[in-house]
């Protein structure tokens, strides 16, 4: 049987956002241990022109609240950009998760062959068939920010490694 839409967002989101919390729990424990304000590693960016940790991470649950409202056709939540801690950055991580668990599945798995319509900065709109847009735009972005908010803390010395990154997947050993 194919994959439905929704098992291909949501566990995803879910998974890699609770993975997200948990490399910023390391990174506060860090920053507690080696006397680093946090402010310093929420500022930290791996080049100039760059996103910093905060935006990063803020990206990554805008990618996945706006990408399965889309896809299940309703409002997502509005979100101000306003986080200067990690205990607030973890707090949206929450309301995000939150959020996700609340969408039915049934109508993102209806998305496929929906256009799903998006802004593309402030005046363009973008057009994709639903499973183009999860594929194609909003998995790769999500990855994108989850990947570089794992890499400016494993770059700003935090002991964190594929498995922090990977978080608790669903899996068989036999």
């Amino acid at each position: 049987m194919p994959q439905s839409m929704s098992q291909a967002s949501l566990p995803a989101f879910v998974i890699n956002l609770e993975a997200l919390s948990g490399i910023l729990d390391k990174a506060e424990a860090f920053a507690t241990a080696r006397k680093i304000d946090p402010a310093a590693l929420l500022h930290s960016r791996l080049s100039p022109d760059m996103f910093d940790l905060t935006r990063q991470v803020q990206v990554a649950t805008d990618q996945a609240r706006r990408g399965a409202a889309r896809l299940a056709g309703v409002e997502a939540p509005s979100y101000e950009d306003k986080e200067t801690t990690i205990a607030q950055l973890k707090e949206r991580i929450a309301k995000t998760v939150a959020f996700l668990k609340t969408l039915d599945k049934s109508k993102i798995d209806a998305s496929a062959e929906r256009e799903i319509v998006f802004p593309l900065g402030p005046e363009k709109k973008g057009h994709m068939k639903g499973d183009d847009y999860l594929n194609h735009f909003v998995l790769p972005n999500f990855y994108f920010h989850c990947t570089a908010a794992y890499a400016i803390l494993r770059h700003g010395g935090v002991e964190i490694g594929k498995r922090d990154f990977m978080g608790t997947i669903p899996l068989t050993m036999t």
